[in-house]
């Protein structure tokens, strides 16, 4: 069964939301990583996502492509907008989580469907029904009282919310398969990442041979940076759009529980009004899917 037939398949669930619960994980993993700068973080997810990604493509039999996409300048300028927001958003994420922001970033990734539908609204011309309409504004609503409690904008979050939801964008319009184009993107960001960690090692700043579990998490960043997404982007295949958009509530309803459970972070009165605002309009942009589901 594929794509096309539009339906679920028991591999894509399995494999969506496999996806899911490891990045709602993901947290933890790199809380452990929080006396490390987030910017060695991310050059370490970058360099060792490559090994990983490129093993599963040569067992695939899929480096045919990737070398045909290495040698299209429009491809690679398209891989290039798309590897630049990820790595936008891999070093925000990282920042957030480490520095006891780990709320902000469940509050991103919680208004990222409504930003994304806003988004295919303006630029890709797709009507909004009413109920999306009032999600959106909820939404944004929520932001406007998180802005007004705390005097200032939840940057993190709603920089998190903007490059996922361009990179999800773009990545729709990069012809090349997912697993594919994750790395093309990572040997693009590879470079940079590599003179990076070249330059901190020369300063005797990097942290990656100093210790023995140092060493150990930073090489596992490859593994759990790669892996997730290389699940999120075959089971998003095989499963039907709305599915996916009730499944991606999963990562940061487990984020937001690891921050206030185990990260001791507080919820202050702008948060204890947002999110509920905010889960509201999911909850009200959910429902149609949810009926389209029972439909089908």
């Amino acid at each position: 069964m594929t794509q096309t037939q539009n339906v679920d398949t028991p591999r894509g669930l399995a494999l969506a939301i496999t996806a899911y619960l490891l990045w709602g994980f993901l947290p933890l993993y790199m809380k452990v990583l929080s006396h490390i700068s987030p910017v060695e973080v991310v050059a370490h997810r970058i360099v060792w996502s490559v090994p990983v990604a490129g093993i599963l493509l040569i067992a695939l039999g899929r480096t045919r492509d990737l070398r045909a996409a290495l040698r299209n300048p429009r491809m690679l300028g398209m891989a290039c907008v798309t590897a630049a927001l990820i790595s936008v958003n891999w070093a925000i994420y990282v920042w957030a989580i480490t520095t006891g922001h780990a709320l902000d970033a469940a509050l991103g990734y919680y208004i990222n469907p409504l930003f994304s539908i806003a988004l295919a609204a303006l630029i890709l011309g797709e009507r909004l029904s009413r109920i999306q309409v009032i999600a959106i504004a909820l939404a944004a609503a929520g932001v406007a009282v998180l802005v007004l409690e705390a005097g200032k904008l939840p940057w993190a979050a709603l920089s998190l919310t903007v490059s996922w939801g361009f990179y999800a964008l773009f990545k729709r319009s990069l012809p090349i398969g997912p697993n594919q184009g994750f790395l093309l993107e990572v040997l693009i960001l590879t470079p940079f990442a590599l003179a990076f960690l070249l330059w901190q090692s020369a300063q005797g700043l990097g942290s990656f041979g100093v210790t023995t579990q140092d060493t150990v998490l930073l090489a596992g960043a490859g593994v759990v940076t790669a892996v997730p997404l290389l699940f999120y982007a075959n089971g998003a295949k095989l499963v039907r759009l709305s599915t996916m958009g009730i499944l991606q509530y999963i990562a940061p309803t487990m984020i937001f529980i690891t921050a206030i459970t185990l990260f001791g972070e507080e919820i202050d009165r702008g948060r204890l009004i947002a999110f509920p605002m905010i889960w509201a309009a999911l909850v009200i942009y959910s429902v149609p899917m949810l009926r389209q589901m029972r439909r089908a």
